[in-house]
């Protein structure tokens, strides 16, 4: 029921992209652009600014971002009340994520759907990108959501969000507020996830396309979680890549801070990874509900 305009333009301001918004709504970017440009002629207001590669929102699109939201959310909820009092839904779902998805992400959606849903059952396992692929494969979870890059042929894979991967350090670190090129990586203590985690698999794949051979960098520690590397963090000079959805609030309390890399980013996608075949009613009402946010 969203406005597809707004759908559009919601989806352009979130990813920060044109080109990002046509490949997620899989329209062509002239499409996308003839979107915005009739909601930029109905409202009679300039919603980006483009400065380069990047766009911004305007003062008037960070306006419409925050109703866009609002209609949003109340577009959603009206579709999932209607249709728990049309369907009296029942059983069990077994969810495996892997630890960034598990911790940070899938809570908050997890108690939006119980508030709906509440007779459905939800077990959610915390594992890493692996185990959560042997897991599904052997049958013993219905659904995974994972972080990493490799792909099997047992499964379907499906978009489930955008996340990015920065360098951070303690937020009085000497490094702070400075640019870094991606060779300075060879004089830095780093500490990294565990052999297995699809974060290691990520930041690894994409520092090998610049050259940088992840067995040859100061690696004085890997850790089990995110949440231990924060810490760990906190209390030393090291420095680790991490999901931007991780230290949100570390950031936001000026504990941490990012260390800007020159010409060097890590953007990634999350996975719903599915057996192929029909999907269970339980697991398309979870995906349908869930892809909302």
């Amino acid at each position: 029921m969203f406005d597809y305009r707004l759908k559009v333009f919601h989806t352009v301001a979130s990813r920060s992209s044109f080109t990002k918004a046509s490949e997620e709504l899989n329209i062509s970017q002239p499409a996308v652009t003839k979107h915005i440009k009739e909601i930029e002629n109905q409202l009679n207001t300039k919603l980006f600014d483009r400065k380069g590669t990047t766009i911004q929102l305007t003062q008037s699109g960070k306006v419409l971002f925050e109703y866009a939201e609002r209609i949003r959310n109340i577009y959603r909820d009206l579709e999932f009340e209607i249709n728990q009092i049309n369907q009296q839904h029942k059983g069990k779902l077994i969810i495996g994520a892997s630890t960034t998805v598990a911790q940070y992400i899938l809570p908050e959606i997890l108690a939006k759907f119980n508030s709906y849903y509440k007779d459905i059952k939800i077990e959610l396992l915390t594992h890493n990108t692996e185990i959560i692929s042997d897991l599904l494969k052997e049958g013993k979870i219905d659904l995974g959501i994972i972080e990493g890059e490799s792909q099997s042929n047992y499964f379907e894979y499906q978009i489930f969000k955008a996340d990015e991967i920065v360098l951070v350090a303690k937020a009085n670190h000497s490094l702070a507020n400075k640019t870094l090129n991606v060779k300075d990586l060879y004089d830095l203590e780093l500490i990294f996830r565990e052999q297995g985690s699809g974060s290691l698999e990520f930041i690894q794949n994409r520092l090998r396309e610049k050259g940088i051979v992840l067995d040859q960098l100061n690696i004085v520690m890997q850790l089990g979680s995110s949440e231990s590397i924060k810490n760990y963090l906190l209390h030393s000079d090291s420095l680790a890549f991490l999901s931007i959805s991780t230290v949100l609030n570390e950031l936001k309390n000026n504990q941490l801070s990012i260390i800007d890399i020159k010409n060097f980013s890590i953007e990634r996608n999350f996975h719903y990874i599915l057996p192929k075949g029909e999907q269970s009613e339980l697991i398309r009402l979870f995906l349908k509900f869930i892809n909302q946010f």
